[in-house]
């Protein structure tokens, strides 16, 4: 483990390594213990650089032998690797390590998963394997021979010469050292071909354990399509011989886009109908998607340094979800987005977590895998297509890989393709990639003689280190209807540039009601004083489908507040709009089944602060009870019909045309399961040939205090299946009541399944306690007590996971003084952990120090 000592590194001090590679040639002599390591890179002096010092990262590796040009060297041992006097001309280094991927328990570098041999180097694992420059800005091509008695054995690029007792590989695109993979196995492939639009014929594979086969016909399907997708909407083509993708049991991440040989976590990659739900396959393809498509972004064009992690990231965020909308339904997948970015990352930017969306200095770069540089760097990626126009966005992107191809890169870079091919001053714009915090957008309305005004003001609060924010370049969809509901005014973007701007529309026959921030056009929390009235009328009439389901999502979340606050009775127009939805057959079921979702127990807390109010978890929790039976009692005719009319005959299919009807199906029955008792539920459960409905069915068995036998019978039927379950960890934490959470969280600790060491199972349990909201948030502290108790076990053995699983106290600011206090108390007690890792003592005192 690396130090804990902070050493904070800024982007300010950036300078170009003093060396350049022309190769890399690496051979690995694979041992559970000992395996050993040889390198020969040829390098020469990098004319661009000012500092020539020679220094090469390095942990925990045990150096054997080392020379420059045939000669032994001496070396000098620095901080995080080794220093040395170095020829002014071009130069052969060659060294010998041994590494232990046996001991390597934190997934970074070299490890052992289950016997199979796996590598994990974004950011900064490759220093694990052997001394290098590891850093995304040296490039290189890679040769790699493996030699082992294991029968597969991979790496990047095509494959070369294969003998007894080894396997060459040559990748001919230069690529930073965070893109190098190895896997050793004993695997068996899932294999297919695809055929570019230049007629290139690749070979893809998915290779798994023994076992595993029946699970990767999904996976290579949506593979062949966001190849072909991105062939059609990008021109982007695919560069190599062959395509393979691993999939890993332990493994910090959902996936990793090295050259040619992604390595998946088992969860990104494994589905069945038997043992997959909807919601498993579509989160399947849309991560093939996304470490294919930064075959482009990311891999051919990679970013210059760490602080540059959302030019592939957000940009290849931005790409997935382009291609999700196309092959599925694109409201119901902006509507998921916004809802994974109000739950995740919004709370991110506006607490003691807070960062641009490009950081200005980082201590452990592992840190910055956030919701931020991923989902709200999508979002500015969004915007900026908005701005300029679809015709101009894509003859940047043209330009963008035409010019950069093979460099690292910049914000600087990206930005610079589109002032070139728009002629716009990006200046301005560019504020939200430098500036954290979510902007608040509030709005004023008038009509006068014909004219309505909009008038809206911009403000974002401070965030950690930045207290004062300038104006940033805002894109507001508006449209507006008439009092009959007929679209008076189609969409216009409005572009906000100044602190307060106001905008007209002329020759109205009368006041019109404004649907604004239509599609989401922008990440900014819009704060707009409306009427219930107003918000049903754009509930029944609104033409825009996000702004639609927002009315109702507004009118859900004012009625929930005042009943945790006030005691309120839910809202009978809500109530009524909702059953008019539920009712209209016309409407997308997936649509439909997003309709009836409340805001979360959390983002509800979120609301409440943001109005200087403190949230009362069990009252937040106990108001969505009261509003779901309520739902299910206004809608206790209809929803025998929609159940039975979501019914679906013949062989299962993961479409977004059967996945619609078994979300809403699974929906009706979640309500009706609060009338009928799990009558219903129990009767699908038997049913069930599917683990969408199977699944489901338990929920809901669960959440009505039932469902004892059916979560045995779920154990003794998927015992086997690992992924399955996770499932059956998590779904009994987040469907225990909040008395009953923290307990049934520990109960599961003491599981026999319970391999606290796979991040996976440990997010099952861990990250499902952080999810039940208020049962984390008991009043006793308990949830506090036992993640803190968790988090300092897992330290040293996975600092990554441990790091993040931090994040579930980044909201306890919000609560009240009995609850910050409990908070506290574990945050301090980790935070004294002797020998905590860099990666957790950073978080904590960001957490703590807010």
């Amino acid at each position: 483990m690396r130090d804990a000592a902070p050493k904070t590194i800024y982007l300010k001090d950036y300078t170009p390594f003093g060396y350049m590679i022309d190769a890399v040639e690496l051979t690995f002599r694979l041992d559970p213990t000992a395996t050993r390591v040889l390198s020969r890179i040829a390098f020469r002096p990098n004319p661009d650089a000012s500092d020539n010092r020679f220094f090469l990262y390095g942990e925990n590796l045990k150096l054997i032998s080392a020379t420059i040009d045939g000669n032994p060297v001496d070396l000098r041992a620095v901080d995080d690797g080794i220093e040395a006097d170095v020829p002014d001309a071009p130069f052969v280094w060659e060294a010998e390590v041994e590494i232990n991927p046996q001991a390597n328990t934190a997934l970074e570098g070299l490890y052992m998963s289950n016997g199979m041999y796996c590598t994990q180097c974004e950011p900064e694992g490759f220093r694990k394997i052997t001394y290098y420059p590891d850093r995304p800005d040296v490039m290189a091509t890679f040769d790699v021979r493996i030699e082992s008695d294991l029968p597969v054995m991979l790496s990047n690029g095509n494959p070369g010469t294969v003998g007894e007792g080894f396997a060459e590989w040559s990748d001919p695109w230069p690529k930073p050292a965070y893109l190098f993979a190895l896997v050793a196995g004993d695997l068996v492939a899932h294999p297919d071909q695809f055929t570019t639009s230049s007629g290139t014929d690749v070979s893809l594979n998915i290779w798994v354990r023994p076992g595993d086969e029946n699970k990767c016909a999904f996976g290579m399907e949506a593979l062949k399509k966001s190849m072909s997708w991105d062939e059609e909407v990008y021109g982007r083509e695919y560069d190599l011989n062959t395509f393979n993708i691993v999939a890993v049991d332990d493994f910090n991440m959902g996936a990793m886009e090295n050259k040619g040989l992604n390595i998946f976590n088992s969860s990104a990659v494994l589905a069945s109908p038997e043992t997959s739900t909807d919601v498993n396959f579509q989160r399947i393809e849309a991560i093939i998607a996304h470490e294919y498509f930064h075959n482009w972004t990311g891999n051919r064009i990679t970013c210059r340094d760490w602080f540059q992690l959302c030019l592939k990231e957000g940009l290849t965020v931005f790409r997935d979800a382009q291609f999700t909308s196309d092959v599925r339904s694109e409201p119901v997948k902006r509507i998921q987005d916004v809802i994974d970015l109000r739950g995740r990352q919004f709370p991110e930017d506006n607490g003691p977590l807070s960062h641009p969306v490009r950081p200005e200095s980082f201590q452990e770069i592992n840190n910055f895998y956030t919701a931020t540089v991923y989902e709200k760097g999508a979002e500015v990626i969004g915007m900026l297509k908005r701005l300029v126009g679809d015709a101009a966005y894509a003859e940047a992107l043209e330009l963008y890989f035409a010019r950069h191809d093979g460099q690292a890169c910049t914000i600087e870079d990206w930005l610079a393709v589109f002032q070139d091919v728009t002629g716009r001053d990006l200046t301005q714009f560019k504020r939200w990639y430098s500036q954290s915090g979510t902007p608040r957008l509030a709005v004023e309305e008038s009509f006068a003689d014909g004219t309505y005004t909009l008038t809206f003001t911009q403000s974002t609060p401070s965030t950690p280190g930045q207290p004062d924010k300038a104006p940033q370049v805002i894109p507001v969809a508006v449209g507006l209807l008439g009092q009959n509901g007929d679209e008076v005014v189609p969409t216009q973007v409005l572009e906000m540039t100044e602190a307060t701007q106001s905008f007209t529309f002329e020759n109205l026959p009368s006041k019109p009601v404004a649907s604004i921030l239509r599609g989401f056009s922008a990440p900014v929390i819009l704060e707009r004083s409306t009427q219930a009235a107003e918000r049903a009328f754009l509930l029944a009439h609104d033409t825009d489908p996000f702004n639609r389901w927002e009315a109702g999502r507004s009118l859900a979340s004012e009625t929930l507040i005042a009943m945790a606050t006030e005691d309120a009775a839910p809202d009978a127009a809500y109530l009524d709009g909702i059953l008019a939805v539920l009712r209209d057959d016309g409407l997308d079921p997936a649509y439909r089944a997003l309709m009836l979702g409340l805001p979360g127990q959390s983002e509800l807390a979120g609301a409440l602060h943001e109005r200087g109010i403190t949230p009362d978890p069990m009252a937040i929790w106990q108001a969505i009870e009261t509003m779901k039976q309520a739902m299910a009692q206004t809608a206790q005719d209809t929803l025998p019909r929609i159940y039975a009319d979501m019914q679906i005959d013949g062989e299962y299919r993961p479409d977004a045309e059967q996945s619609g009807k078994r979300a809403l199906s699974g929906g009706a029955l979640a309500l009706m399961s609060r009338q009928d008792g799990g009558a219903q539920a129990a009767a699908q459960y038997g049913q069930a040939d599917n683990m969408t409905q199977q699944l489901s069915a338990l929920a809901c068995l669960l959440s009505a205090g039932k469902g004892a036998d059916q979560l045995a019978a779920f154990y003794d039927q998927w015992q086997d299946d690992r992924l399955v379950i996770d499932k059956w960890f998590m779904l009994q934490i987040t469907q225990a009541s909040p008395d009953a959470a923290v307990e049934t969280a520990r109960r599961l600790t003491e599981h026999a399944d319970f391999n606290w060491k796979n991040p996976n199972r440990f997010r099952a349990v861990f990250g499902a306690l952080s999810m039940n909201h208020a049962g984390f948030h008991n009043a006793d502290g308990s949830g506090y007590a036992l993640l803190a108790d968790w988090l300092i076990k897992l330290n040293p053995v996975n600092p990554q996971t441990t790091a993040r699983m931090c994040s579930a106290f980044q909201t306890w600011r919000r609560y009240d003084a009995d609850r910050q206090a409990l908070i506290k108390v574990q945050l301090d007690r980790i935070a004294d952990t002797p020998d905590l890792s860099r990666d957790v003592a950073e978080m904590i005192t960001r957490i703590r120090g807010a």
